[in-house]
This record gives structure tokens, C-alpha cells and sequence, in this order.
């Protein structure tokens, strides 16, 4: 491509130089030659009406037309005596120095063109020798045997649980092929970073004791066009070799992005082999993919569909209990005088890895400080520092966690209530399971703006104030009565406008404020449990309400 624009560009200069030297001389040979009795009758006769020597010939004007006679034909001295016209002489080489000096500049352009496409032909051959020896090089890929178990972990039960029978099959394919079970041949851990997604499936190997073949997403994103599908074509050919095995792809996103309008040929090429791969895998191979990433809402949906990522499994921020059990591993060797419960009651939005950093943090400091021992002061001296240059932990203040407590109280009572489904909600996170279904009516989507205005309205009835923390709930809401009214038509008129999404939202918000007012003690009461363990489930809220209604 870059060829072709300089060709482009060469060429067009060319013609520059070519059209500007032909109109030039146009110019100058547009006069008719005529013979020296002619010329000679015209000066005798005054009929000149302007006169110049260039060369060898006198050009002039008469009648409206130019003329040219060689100058040493025509009397010159009567020319100046009879003629009114000035007679001027000019540079008879002008027009050949321009057309030298044309022909130069178009000479330079063009020796410049060639060495500069000779410069770029041995930068593709020299890319292609390249290419070759990456081509004939001995791949890196490597498994490697984890002896890392799921006690190793803490704070991932309910993944652990997700991911039993994964490891159950890696023991026992067999068991599962006789029952005519197919396993997923893909599992992707979906969470924020720092959470241990590496660790999990590091954990799954060594569980199962199969070899753990371990590549990152950006790893397979090359300078040249095909390095990355061959890298995904010996990864797996070597895994299935090793088989039963393990491959972990970690921030899949790097390569499993959607393909759009900005085009990537080699990250499209490695994609579409991954999904090649993916897809020839057999039922009994006995390998298994597993990959991570934060990202999800970012991958192709090739990648997403049956048969690829059977099973998503989400890790979470770990709760109270489970910051406890991490703090307790990271402990282990160190000596400390601790109260852990009031340790992993500080670290609210903490990650594992974050707590990891705490820890050692900690540790450090109390080094430094001389002392034998690691306190809860040097937690506390050493917390800012672990957070610096996060972009985004929620650490709350205890008035902020007994605002968040009551806002999700209030989302979670009004779930709930109006039957949307839930399996837990805490100050971090809802769990609200999303809609699974192709028709859903007015009133379960009316129901779940209710939901999302809940909080908002818990807020002004008990704080008698608005906060910013109902910043997602409303858009969501917003976001909801929009499509209800432009996509949906659940309207009076078919399509309506902005009028008709605020009647929504305010018909929604009357009604949420009526009903968190009968429901206020008992909000008050889970945001206390929630305040207690951060966490509730669904059964939690059942019996506080039972108990109150």
C-alpha cells in the first residue's frame, strides 16, 4: 500500500514537470513564422505593435496576431527609428535553463523513488527470512505441573464447588463417557483483577493432576500476520498430546475481542483458529480450556456460543468470612497478634491480590519499626499505601457502609417483593440473575425499574437525602423506561417520547416510595445483617420478611 501511494505520488509530479515544460514551450512557438519582405513591409509601414528579441528570432505583435522572423532578416535600426514600440532583448537560454532545471528536479524524485523502494523491498525480504526462522524455531510451549491444590485458595467455595466436576473428569473421563455426558470443553472465570483467576485454574491442575499448558492473551498477538494462529495450533497439538491437560489463556480478551470496523488481520487469523480448535475437539480428547478474563462484555460472541465456553464461572470480590480465610493463609508464616474479624472488617473491596500486597506491606513496616511482631497498627499504617494508584476500590467509612447497607437492604426487600431473582446481595454486589427469557412483559420490566429505584428511595425517606451511590441504579432505570417506550411500544401511543419515559419513572418511583415506607422497619433490619456479615441470601430476606409482614 505504501508502494502504491509513492508510485501515485512520483507519477503525478512527473506529470507536473512534463505538462509545465510542453505548455512553456506552447507558449513560446505559438507565433507564426513569416518571411523577412513581410516582416520588413509591417515596420516600414508602422504596423508593429510590440516587439521583443528572444534568441535568434524577433517575435512581434500586429493585427491582433504574433509573428516571428529571424532577427538578422529585418532592418533592426530602422525597426528602433520608425516603430513607436519599445523593442526589448531578453535571455535567450531562459527556456532552456527552466527545461534543465525541470528534467533535474524530476530526475532527483525519481532516483529518490528508487532507492526508497529498494529500501522497502529489503525490509520485506529481510521480514520474510524472518518470518521463516520464526517458522523453523523450536516452540516454547511447555506444560507445567501445578502443585498448587484448592487449600492453597481461600475464599472461592462457591467456585470450587463450579469447578468439582471439571477436575472429577480430568480423574475419571471415563465414568462421564460411559453416562453418554459430554463436559464443557471450555471454562471462562469472569471477574475483576487481583481476584485469583490464575490461581483457580492452577488450583484445577494440581487438583487433578494433569499438566497445566499456561499462555497469556497478548501472547499470541504477533508482529507478523499467521505467527499467532500457528503459536494457538502447536499450543493445542501439544496439549492434546499431553492429554488429559489443561490450557489456561488468561485475559482472553486480547485475542477474543469482538471483530468490528477496525480491522486486525493477525488478531482476526489467531481468533478464528482458536475457535478452529475449539471446535475440533473431540468429546473424549481430555482437554480442557480454561480462561480468564475481566472483560467479558469485550469478547467475540463466536467465542461465547455452545460448544466453545460451555460454562462461565464468575469470581466475586471475596466477603468478610472469605477475606478472613485469605488473611489466615498469608499469615501462616508470619508472626503476628491479630483479630482478623477486625482486620478483614477494614478491608471492605479488598481482592486477594490486594490483601496479598497488605499483608507483606504490613510485615515490611513492622520490620522497619523494629518490632517482632506484626500488629493492627501497622495494617492501618500501611493501608493508603496499598490502595495508592488504584483506579477504583470501594473502601467504605462506617457511616458510608451503613448508607450502602440500607441501599441494598432496600433493593434487596423490593426484589424480593416483585419476584426478581436473586441469589445474595451484599455491600458490593446485587446477584441479580438476569432475565433468561425472549418475551418479557411491561409489568417485569416496570418491576424491575422499581428495583433499581429502591434505594434512591431509602435513602430520601430515612436519610432525607440523595447520594451518589444511586448513580448506576438510575441510568439503569432510565436505560429501561427508554427501551420500553422506543422499542417496546408499551405505551399509550406506540412510540412515544421523553414524556412518556419520565411518566414511567415517576408512576415507578410513586409507587417504590409508598411501598419502602410500609417496608421500612424491615429494610432497617436486613441492612443490620448485612452491616453484620455483608452478605445475605435470598432465604435471609424470606425469613426477616416473613417475620415483620
Amino acid at each position: 500500500m505504501e508502494i502504491s501511494k509513492k508510485n501515485r505520488y512520483i507519477l503525478g509530479v512527473s506529470a507536473l514537470l512534463i505538462a509545465s515544460i510542453l505548455i512553456f514551450a506552447f507558449l513560446r512557438e505559438r507565433s507564426h513564422l513569416i518571411d523577412a519582405t513581410t516582416a520588413n513591409s509591417l515596420i516600414a509601414n508602422s504596423m508593429i505593435e510590440d516587439a521583443k528579441i528572444d534568441g535568434a528570432y524577433l517575435y512581434f505583435k500586429s493585427g491582433g496576431s504574433h509573428y516571428r522572423v529571424p532577427k538578422d532578416a529585418v532592418d533592426l535600426k530602422k525597426l528602433y527609428t520608425v516603430t513607436p514600440v519599445s523593442v526589448k532583448e531578453t535571455n535567450p537560454y531562459i527556456a532552456d535553463l527552466l527545461t534543465i532545471g525541470f528534467l533535474a528536479i524530476l530526475v532527483i524524485y525519481l532516483l529518490r523513488w528508487a532507492r526508497k523502494n529498494r529500501e522497502i523491498k529489503e525490509q520485506q525480504l529481510s521480514e520474510q527470512i524472518q518470518f521463516a526462522n520464526e517458522l523453523q524455531r523450536p516452540s516454547d510451549i511447555r506444560p507445567i505441573v501445578s502443585n498448587i491444590t484448592f487449600k492453597d485458595v481461600a475464599g472461592i467455595n462457591e467456585v470450587k464447588e463450579e469447578l468439582e466436576e471439571i477436575i472429577d473428569f480430568l480423574k475419571n473421563p471415563g465414568k462421564y463417557l460411559d453416562f453418554g455426558i459430554r463436559m464443557p470443553r471450555g471454562v471462562l472465570l469472569v471477574g475483576p483483577p487481583g481476584v485469583g483467576k490464575t490461581l483457580i485454574a492452577k488450583a484445577v491442575a494440581g487438583e487433578a493432576g494433569v499438566p497445566f499448558f499456561y499462555q497469556s492473551g497478548a501472547s499470541f498477538v504477533q508482529i507478523y500476520v499467521g505467527m499467532g494462529a500457528k503459536r494457538v495450533r502447536e499450543l493445542f497439538k501439544r496439549a492434546k498430546a499431553a492429554a488429559p491437560a489443561i490450557v489456561f489463556i488468561d485475559e482472553i480478551d486480547a485475542v477474543g475481542k469482538a471483530r468490528g470496523g477496525m480491522r486486525n488481520d493477525e488478531r482476526e487469523a489467531t481468533l478464528n483458529q482458536l475457535l478452529t480448535e475449539m471446535d475440533g475437539f473431540e468429546d473424549s480428547s481430555g482437554v480442557i480450556v480454561i480462561a480468564a478474563t475481566n472483560k467479558i462484555e469485550m469478547l467475540d460472541d463466536a467465542l461465547l456460543r455452545p460448544g466453545r465456553f460451555d460454562r462461565r464461572v464468575y469470581v466475586s470480590l471475596p466477603n468478610k468470612e472469605e477475606r478472613k480465610s485469605i488473611l489466615k493463609i498469608y499469615l501462616a508464616n508470619k508472626p503476628h497478634s491479630l483479630d482478623l474479624d477486625e482486620i478483614s472488617q477494614m478491608t471492605v473491596g479488598f481482592s486477594g491480590a490486594a490483601l496479598s500486597s497488605l499483608v507483606n506491606e504490613a510485615a515490611i513496616y513492622a520490620l522497619k519499626s523494629g518490632k517482632s511482631i506484626i500488629e493492627t497498627e501497622d495494617f492501618l499504617a500501611v493501608k493508603d499505601k496499598v490502595l495508592l494508584g488504584k483506579r477504583k476500590v470501594l473502601t467504605y467509612s462506617e457511616d458510608e457502609k451503613r448508607i450502602q447497607a440500607a441501599y441494598q437492604a432496600a433493593k434487596a426487600v423490593t426484589a424480593y417483593w416483585l419476584g426478581i431473582e436473586f441469589d445474595k446481595i451484599g455491600l458490593l454486589s446485587d446477584h441479580f440473575q438476569s432475565v433468561e427469557k425472549e418475551i418479557v412483559s411491561k409489568t417485569e420490566m416496570t418491576n424491575l425499574i422499581k428495583v433499581h429505584l429502591a434505594g434512591d428511595a431509602m435513602m430520601h425517606l430515612h436519610f432525607g437525602e440523595r447520594f451518589t451511590n444511586a448513580a448506576h441504579d438510575l441510568k439503569e432505570a432510565q436505560l429501561i423506561a427508554r427501551d420500553m417506550v422506543e422499542r417496546y411500544g408499551m405505551t399509550e401511543r406506540l412510540f412515544g417520547g421523553v414524556n412518556e419515559e419520565e411518566k414511567i419513572l415517576a408512576e415507578a418511583r410513586s409507587d417504590i416510595e409508598s411501598f419502602i415506607a410500609r417496608a421500612e422497619s424491615g429494610i432497617i433490619r436486613l441492612s443490620k445483617e448485612i452491616l453484620r456479615r455483608e452478605v445475605v441470601s435470598k432465604e435471609d430476606v424470606k425469613e426477616i420478611l416473613h417475620e415483620i409482614f
